[in-house]
C-alpha cells in the first residue's frame, strides 16, 4: 500500500515474510476447520482465530512502516535539521512519523503474540503479572520448563537481537512515556553544544536496528505458530 508514495508497484510478499504469513494463514485455517465442524463450543477457537488474523494485520502494518521509514531515510543527506532544503525536511519528517510507527508497532505486535501464547500454550502468566509483555512469557515459559523446543528457539532469538531490541525499546519508551525519541537527542545534544548546530540522530544505526527487529519479529512469529499447529494438531 504505501510503496505507491515511491512510484513503486504492490509490495510482492516473498521470502522470510511469505514463510511466515503461510504459517499464521495455515494455523487460522486449521482453527477456522475445526470452528466448522462444531469443534468450538467454548468459542475459544473462534477467538484464537480472531487474535491471528489480528497478528497478521499487524505484521503487515510493521513491515509497510519499516520499509517507508528505510526509503524516507536514504534520501536525507544532511548531518542537520538546520541544513536541510524544504525537501529534504519533508523526506525527514515523514521518515520519523514511519519510523515510531514501526517501532511502537513492534512491540505492540510482540505484546498481542504473548497474550495469543499464554492461552494457547495454558501458561497463566497472568498469575504472576497481571499486565504482561511478550518477553514475561517468554521468562514464564523458561521459568516453567515449558515447550523447551520453543523456549530455546525463542530465546536464542532474543539474545540474537537483544542489543538492537535494547535501542528500540529505549526509543519507544522515550516515545510513550517521556518525549518525541527524535526530541530526546536533540536535548542531549544541547547540553553538549548550546547554539551549535544539532547533528541528526543516527539514522543508519536506526534503521539497521528497525530492520533488526523486523527480521526477529517475523522469526518470533514463524516458530511460534509452528509450535501452535503441532499443539493444536495433538
Amino acid at each position: 500500500m504505501l510503496r505507491m508514495m515511491f512510484g513503486e508497484p504492490p509490495r510482492k510478499t516473498e521470502g522470510k515474510l511469505l514463510e511466515t504469513m503461510k504459517v499464521m494463514e495455515q494455523f487460522a485455517a486449521l482453527l477456522h476447520k475445526r470452528i466448522a465442524v462444531n469443534q468450538d463450543e467454548n468459542h475459544k477457537l473462534r477467538k484464537y482465530e480472531i487474535w491471528t488474523l489480528g497478528l497478521l494485520a499487524s505484521l503487515d502494518e510493521l513491515e509497510q512502516s519499516q520499509y517507508a521509514a528505510q526509503k524516507f531515510a536514504a534520501f536525507i543527506t544532511s548531518a542537520s535539521v538546520d541544513e536541510m532544503s524544504p525537501e529534504e525536511l519533508l523526506h525527514y519528517h515523514r521518515h520519523v512519523y514511519f519510523d515510531k510507527n514501526a517501532f511502537i508497532r513492534l512491540f505492540s505486535l510482540l505484546d498481542k503474540l504473548g497474550t495469543l501464547m499464554n492461552e494457547i500454550f495454558s501458561l497463566q502468566t497472568e498469575r504472576v503479572k497481571v499486565h504482561f509483555s511478550y518477553f514475561t512469557v517468554l521468562r514464564t515459559m523458561d521459568q516453567r520448563h515449558a515447550y523447551p523446543q520453543l523456549t530455546q528457539a525463542l530465546t536464542a532469538l532474543k539474545e540474537k537481537y537483544k542489543e538492537a531490541t535494547a535501542r528500540l525499546r529505549k526509543r519507544r519508551n522515550t516515545e510513550i512515556h517521556y518525549m518525541n525519541a527524535e526530541l530526546q537527542d536533540d536535548l542531549k545534544q544541547s547540553h553538549e553544544a548550546y547554539g551549535e548546530l544539532h547533528r541528526l540522530e543516527n539514522l543508519a544505526e536506526q534503521t539497521e536496528d528497525l530492520a533488526h527487529g523486523f527480521t526477529m519479529v517475523m522469526d518470533i512469529l514463524k516458530v511460534t505458530f509452528e509450535q501452535a499447529i503441532r499443539q493444536m494438531r495433538k
